[in-house]
């Protein structure tokens, strides 16, 4: 076989995975945040989770039992201070920006606010974590950066796919989260720490009143 065959077979699939990898964390969150409608936010991420479970169930290496590494590597104290934290930080953040909506659904709709405390884990952050913990960590990994870049990497993708809602406050949450959510996924080998937090978040978040950045019908693009 010729040197360039050689050099060939490597080459090939790495560009492959980097195609791949552009257009399912970069290209689509890219065209959904400008092109289409923030309607359709549920449906593109049932749609991506599909393709993500269909690429992730094709990744040499990976077993679905994985999922199951770690699940009870945490505590309640860990997630007693975390739940506090994330209290604080939620109620300020929304009374210096939208005192008007502070605990809205707590005080006036508990009723809906359970239901997404119900549905938020199962639809919203079980998904997310699936495709930007296990199928970024495990199918890209050998095309992915080392050392602290990766987890800052994984946290800017995590808050890129969030461009639809054109908000800081989002942003700025989404990479935190990413960080924190990566953290629970890799330092503590547990995907279900991962989506627990996630959940938690999540679920203060609407609490608290800082849905109104998270809904879809309070979008506004800057164009």
């Amino acid at each position: 076989m010729s040197r360039t065959g050689n050099l060939a077979e490597p080459t090939a699939p790495r560009l492959r995975l980097w195609c791949e990898f552009g257009a399912f964390f970069v290209l689509a969150p890219l065209l959904i945040a400008v092109l289409f409608p923030a309607s359709w936010m549920f449906p593109a991420l049932f749609t991506f989770t599909g393709i993500g479970i269909v690429l992730l169930h094709r990744t040499p290496g990976f077993s679905w039992a994985e999922l199951r590494y770690g699940w009870n590597n945490w505590s309640w104290g860990e997630l007693a201070v975390f739940a506090g934290a994330m209290v604080a930080l939620c109620t300020g953040l929304v009374l210096l920006t939208r005192p008007d909506a502070a605990f809205f659904l707590l005080l006036n709709r508990p009723e809906f606010l359970a239901v997404i405390w119900v549905a938020y884990p199962l639809v919203s952050a079980l998904p997310q974590e699936l495709l930007f913990r296990p199928l970024f960590y495990r199918r890209y990994h050998a095309i992915l950066p080392d050392g602290l870049a990766l987890p800052l990497m994984n946290a800017t993708l995590f808050a890129f796919a969030h461009l639809m809602y054109w908000s800081w406050i989002v942003a700025a949450m989404t990479f935190a989260g990413g960080l924190l959510f990566s953290w629970g996924y890799r330092a503590r080998g547990s995907f279900f720490l991962a989506v627990l937090l996630h959940a938690i978040a999540g679920n203060i978040i609407f609490a608290a009143g800082l849905g109104v950045y998270f809904y879809s019908g309070n979008v506004q693009r800057p164009f």
